[in-house]
């Protein structure tokens, strides 16, 4: 396989996930957020500048007064924004494109009708009305595609440089998400005891990744910032957490490497040392220094993407 194709199979996941992350992010945080116990958390702009500090960077102007349509409109389908949902479907479609051999026709027709699906709806609707619709139907879009993933395509090396980019992305973003409702729970705090431990902001965290009553059936009581934390980052068992992708990500990389001794520099060793290294941490580490964490695995996973596709992906 040509490094090139092999690229556009890695961006093709990745951009997959993204896309249903960003919408999830948008349905759940909007819409709970109208039910929050506090003020701070109802906040129009809380919530706005929550979501655009998800899907892109942190508003620079504090006392910048956002619009909610325009906000609505660049991180869902505004093609000038590199990280808007239409953007990141446009790219995965054209990265299966260029390796439209590799992939089956189911996939293929999927990818496709998903793109026309977004490419089609009206962005005055989308703003007045239909982020419900719409965010619902990018995330049930991105999980028939994940479907046709595993099912359509043999368990080989084009198969395991797909599910790479997937989980590789769904880590980043699911840690983007942490970082955002951190920030949050700052503002907005809680109701009673321990305000910031005890914050809405948490419960919204955990329907953000669809684990919040997997985590109420392990854990047996209202979330708390430890109980998500370690919920989220370091279960295994839970699909969403960032260890489960860890844990995918280096399986994926050993069919790609072929490799049975890897080097201290390769991609393999990587991600088994910085796997190894979040397999053993507490969650009251991370609770003791949430931001400095946060920074922490953000840099060790752009390392990690960093690192596989320069071993594997560059062609240049």
């Amino acid at each position: 396989m040509l490094a090139r194709v092999a690229n556009n199979l890695f961006w093709m996941g990745r951009y997959i996930e993204r896309s249903e992350h960003i919408a999830r992010f948008l349905n759940v945080n909007y819409f709970s957020s109208l039910d929050a116990p506090n003020e701070i958390s109802q906040d129009r702009q809380l919530v706005l500048k929550s979501m655009i500090f998800m899907a892109d960077n942190p508003v620079s102007d504090p006392w910048l007064e956002l619009k909610e349509e325009e906000v609505l409109y660049d991180i869902g389908l505004n093609p000038e924004k590199s990280y808007s949902i239409f953007n990141c479907v446009k790219y995965a479609r054209e990265n299966a494109n260029s390796a439209r051999d590799l992939i089956s026709t189911e996939l293929y027709e999927a990818l496709n009708k998903f793109y026309h699906y977004v490419n089609g709806y009206p962005a005055e609707v989308f703003v007045k009305n239909g982020l419900y619709d719409f965010t619902v139907s990018i995330m049930e879009s991105s999980s028939i595609l994940r479907g046709k993933v595993r099912g359509t395509l043999l368990h080989d090396e084009v198969y395991a440089i797909i599910m790479l980019g997937i989980n590789l992305e769904r880590a980043m973003q699911i840690v983007r998400m942490v970082h955002t409702k951190y920030l949050d729970a700052l503002q907005a705090q809680g109701s009673y005891g321990d305000k910031f431990k005890n914050s809405y902001e948490w419960t919204t965290l955990l329907k953000c990744n669809e684990a919040y009553d997997m985590m109420r059936r392990l854990y047996r009581q209202s979330p708390t910032s430890l109980t998500t934390l370690e919920f989220l980052i370091l279960n295994a068992s839970c699909p969403r957490s960032v260890m489960n992708s860890l844990n995918q990500v280096c399986n994926h990389v050993k069919t790609v490497s072929r490799e049975k001794d890897f080097t201290k520099k390769s991609a393999q060793f990587l991600t088994e040392k910085i796997r190894a290294e979040y397999k053993y941490k507490l969650g009251e580490e991370i609770e003791s220094d949430i931001e400095g964490f946060i920074k922490n695995i953000e840099e060790k996973l752009y390392l990690i993407a960093t690192t596989i596709e320069n071993e594997y992906f560059n062609y240049y």
